[in-house]
């Protein structure tokens, strides 16, 4: 689906060629020396590594564009460079606010460089965990569909979500909801547009899969409640060869996130964490939270059946009734 160049290499070659490669010496004929450095900036020097690095953190540039990538990269680095220079006679380098974010940022990129140490040891999904996601996810996959939804994001108290419910039942239709949403001042928000299935939570694909066009789910959110109305659907499966290296990505990445929490959990674990002032425990104990509201995203309940004669008349009842609370 997606096509990617083994941009690393690449550069380097092109990097080779054009900063640091052989030519004829036009007094000698004999080969230029080669160096490291790609350009000077006053009494500064830009080196080949330092560009390298830029466009590696570019991410993947079509073959073609590599010389006029490296080119751009160059010249960014030189303007960079300009300013780093006039701070430091400026002796900004030594104003307190600066070495604080200077601080902060060598911090974050210790920190960064040792997680990736540790995710770098994830081991690549095996055929089989890859065969077995494609099979336990049919919704994203062999029965992936393209979904045509309009949504009422409805803000009220929790008791009362039986009543919107059964209003839902009794209406028979989303126009009349609507209406009665805005008589009994009841806010909402309408939204509405085609999500592929991958773009939706899984939680909430598993609800909408099992619905059909002209049918309704309903879910308590923090707020209140989230009305989904499947106003259409088209299937657009996809195979397993084309899914293979989306699962492969997928599955690695939730490795790596595994064991990244894992190690920041098992160095908690070995270290003395004192806090201190303001920050240390309180000596009564806290009373624990409470449950925290099913998230929006949670599989919808049993769904609400419309007609699909009202399909089309849909959206323009969402849209009048967000305009009635204008």
């Amino acid at each position: 689906m997606f096509r990617s160049t083994p941009v690393v290499s690449l550069l380097a070659l092109t990097l080779s060629a054009v900063l640091v490669g052989c030519g004829s010496d036009s007094g000698t004929g004999g080969a230029k020396p080669a160096t490291q450095v790609a350009v000077k900036v006053n009494k500064e020097e830009i080196s080949v590594h330092q560009l390298n690095d830029v466009l590696a953190r570019a991410g993947n540039v079509p073959a073609e564009q590599v010389k006029q990538a490296s080119t751009a990269a160059l010249e960014r680095l030189i303007d960079q460079e300009l300013m780093v220079q006039q701070a430091k006679d400026r002796k900004l380098d030594r104003d307190p606010k600066v070495m604080q974010s200077l601080e902060f940022a060598r911090r974050e990129v210790l920190a960064r460089a040792y997680a990736e140490q540790v995710v770098g040891t994830a081991a690549r999904p095996s055929e089989a965990q890859i065969s077995a996601f494609y099979d336990d996810n049919p919704g994203l996959f062999s029965k992936r569909r393209i979904y045509n939804l309009q949504e009422l994001n409805i803000r009220m108290p929790a008791e009362r979500f039986d009543e919107v419910r059964e209003k839902l039942q009794s209406a028979g239709n989303l126009q009349q909801l609507a209406a009665w949403l805005t008589d009994q001042n009841i806010p909402f928000t309408a939204n509405a547009g085609t999500k592929p299935a991958e773009q939706l939570p899984l939680e909430m694909l598993k609800g909408l899969s099992q619905l059909n066009p002209g049918q309704v789910a309903v879910s308590r959110t923090p707020t209140g409640a989230l009305l989904i109305f499947v106003a259409g659907v088209r299937d657009e499966p996809i195979d397993r060869t084309k899914a293979r290296p989306f699962i492969e990505q997928y599955l690695l990445n939730q490795t790596r996130t595994e064991l990244a929490k894992a190690e920041v959990a098992r160095l908690r674990g070995v270290a003395t964490i004192e806090y201190m002032g303001d920050f240390a425990p309180a000596s009564t104990p806290v009373a624990a939270a409470p449950a925290a509201p099913a998230s929006p995203a949670a599989v919808p309940t049993a769904p609400v059946a419309v007609p699909a004669a009202d399909a089309d008349a849909v959206r323009s009842a969402i849209e009048k009734g967000a305009a009635g609370l204008k």
